[in-house]
């Protein structure tokens, strides 16, 4: 609903429209085996999530927690047992001690391959299993996604004047000042959702907003004779 809505708004359409789940920012974070951390919290705040739910939701937190901190903390090292296991699944044999997470990144390799090196994988659920190994493979895109969105969120929610005079910015090319003027995006971050509007245009509308400030800022200063 919310890819919808702003697409309606800042995109608009000419033609039926149809939503494209590709549009949404920050897919590596918005995935379906996370969708329960996400919105379980939430729900529970409002009252939707049953206090039966949520113990399930605790639960299986709290063995993702355990099995991760389990990958980071079993050190395989290249002895022969385990370069045997390793030859059996085709994994490269690491020259050193590392940490079992550093297998798990490695393509070729499953988790529940890992068993033998961590015997406590085959106990567990496939959820719990698919959602672990998304982190621990991923963890890298993840964290260069979480560093996207935080800096996202410092620009969201900086307003745009209603009445902003576009064609005043200095580096917006006329295609990008036309759609401004037509959509008049509350925000920097709608603005930057609107298609053609190029991050070196929200970079040009930061420069001319700090400067509009520090004019302000000027203007109201106390002047001392």
């Amino acid at each position: 609903m919310a890819v919808l809505v702003d697409d309606l708004v800042t995109r608009g359409t000419s033609e039926p429209y149809r939503m494209f789940t590709s549009r949404a920012e920050y897919r590596l974070l918005l995935r379906e085996g996370n969708a329960d951390a996400r919105l379980t919290p939430l729900g529970r705040e409002l009252g939707l999530v049953d206090d039966a739910r949520h113990a399930r939701f605790a639960e299986k937190a709290r063995r993702m927690d355990a099995l991760l901190a389990a990958f980071e903390a079993v050190q395989v090292r290249p002895d022969a047992p385990t370069r045997d296991i390793l030859n059996a699944m085709g994994a490269a044999i690491p020259g050193k001690a590392v940490p079992l997470s550093a297998l798990l990144r490695q393509p070729q390799v499953g988790i529940l391959a890992l068993a033998p090196l961590l015997p406590a994988l085959a106990e567990e659920t496939p959820e719990v299993l698919a959602e672990v190994e998304t982190r621990i493979r991923y963890q890298s895109y993840l964290e260069k996604e979480a560093l996207r969105v935080s800096h996202s969120r410092d620009i969201e929610d900086t307003p745009l004047p209603q009445d902003m005079d576009y064609a005043a910015v200095v580096g917006l090319t006329r295609e990008v000042v036309e759609k401004l003027a037509r959509v008049r995006p509350a925000s920097l971050g709608q603005a930057g959702r609107i298609s053609g509007v190029t991050p070196a245009a929200i970079t040009c509308l930061e420069i001319h907003l700090h400067k509009a400030q520090r004019r302000q800022a000027a203007a109201q200063a106390p002047r001392h004779h």
